[in-house]
């Protein structure tokens, strides 16, 4: 005769044996914002617990990340200048090349990513070279940009590029410039399905990035396209990308499983700023069990199919972990 377990009733050894889906610290990537400058932790208001920092306070941070066996990290520049074309960001001497050196240096242990998009060196705040026209991003001038980029990144030391622009081409133009520069042992995680979402704000404010003028919506996914966002993850797929990313991950979690059962590659959900800054305002009004809330939604990701997880929470689940 069939029996079932009484769930209700199980031993709670025997309960933790049978879950399916566990959480590891290994699973996360933290954000990081570099500011130019010394001596500079300035807490976002917006964000709770996240601060734009120097290189000395970046390295300071290194070293209570790993404190928390939390070994991998992804960039954001805040340069001194920014201009029209994001030249900052080409430099051999820009605030995110001169990062990755002084990391590598003081901690080789570090595994270094960088967002690669232009957004954050613009004087406009949007992803790459403007058309003059059609006052959008020109995609074909980007993509040249952007393969300067990642050489210059690749050059001063990371480990990883993460491409978050959205340019058609990217991966392959990427990719080629860092095989033809000598690092075809580079990986590529793109921003391969990423939604012109309103849970962008509080980000905006920490990278100090938001357009001049308009929206991102012409070269970032519509949020009610299920079908364009499997074709957008799979044409980066084909174009060599190693690991996929859905952007944001909350609202999107029935993307994230499409993807996963479409794709074999790895998958990685970017929990964006405006997820980590309800859960912080709702715990200060006291309406959730934070660190509850936090680790389900962490699980969630997790269960719906994602490998890696970008989260400004991964300190604290790495303290709950422990």
């Amino acid at each position: 005769m069939f029996t079932r377990f009484r769930r209700k009733r199980l031993n709670p050894v025997l309960r933790d044996l049978l879950q399916e889906t566990h959480l590891s610290v290994n699973d996360f990537i933290y954000p990081l914002f570099i500011k130019s400058g010394e001596g500079i932790k300035k807490e976002v208001e917006s964000m709770p617990g996240v601060f734009q920092m120097s290189i000395d306070e970046v390295l300071k941070e290194c070293e209570v990340l790993k404190s928390l066996k939390i070994y991998s990290i992804i960039l954001f520049g805040i340069p001194e200048t920014k201009d029209s074309v994001g030249s900052d960001a080409m430099c051999e001497h820009g605030i995110i090349a001169s990062s990755i050196r002084a990391i590598k240096k003081a901690h080789p242990d570090m595994f270094v990513v960088t967002d690669l998009c232009f957004c954050e060196y613009t004087d406009h705040g949007h992803c790459g070279v403007l058309d003059p026209v059609l006052e959008t991003v020109d995609n074909d001038i980007t993509l040249g940009n952007l393969a300067k980029q990642a050489l210059i990144h690749a050059q001063a030391g990371a480990d990883m590029i993460a491409p978050s622009g959205m340019m058609d081409g990217m991966i392959t133009t990427i990719r080629e410039g860092l095989d033809a520069g000598g690092f075809s042992h580079i990986p590529i995680m793109s921003y391969s399905t990423k939604f012109s979402s309103a849970y962008y704000g509080p980000f905006r404010d920490v990278a100090e990035s938001s357009p001049s003028f308009g929206d991102r919506r012409s070269y970032q996914m519509n949020s009610a396209n299920r079908k364009e966002a499997i074709l957008e993850s799979l044409a980066d797929e084909a174009e060599g990308a190693d690991i996929l990313m859905v952007k944001p991950a909350l609202a999107y979690l029935d993307i994230v499983r499409d993807i996963k059962e479409n794709s074999s590659l790895p998958l990685a959900v970017y929990n964006v700023s405006g997820e980590y800054s309800m859960l912080k305002m709702a715990a200060k009004a006291g309406v959730i069990d934070y660190e509850r809330v936090m680790m389900e939604t962490m699980i969630g990701f997790k269960r719906a199919g994602a490998d890696i997880i970008i989260s400004y929470h991964a300190k604290e689940v790495a303290e709950l972990l422990k």
